[in-house]
């Protein structure tokens, strides 16, 4: 089964996009991972890595797809180090 990963910061235009978002993948296909970067803090890195910009978005296949703005990365780490 692959991995889906859904990033967020709990906005929301954020908690919004989540629903919608699990409630379109194919959850034989997916197994789907959410991940509020402002609660997991260590998470950053990883997406920050995997090519993640802003909230929401979806890591899907090894691609990023950012849906909608609702909040830059460097906003993200900025609230999640406050």
């Amino acid at each position: 089964m692959n991995k889906a990963i859904f990033y967020h910061a709990g906005c929301a235009i954020c908690v919004a996009a989540e629903q919608q978002v699990l409630q379109a993948l194919d959850k034989s296909r997916y197994q789907v991972e959410v991940v509020h970067l402002v609660e997991e803090k260590s998470a950053i890195a990883f997406a920050e890595q995997a090519g993640v910009k802003s909230v929401p978005a979806l890591l899907l296949d090894g691609a990023v797809f950012h849906i909608n703005f609702g909040a830059s990365l460097d906003e993200v780490k900025g609230v999640a180090h406050a």
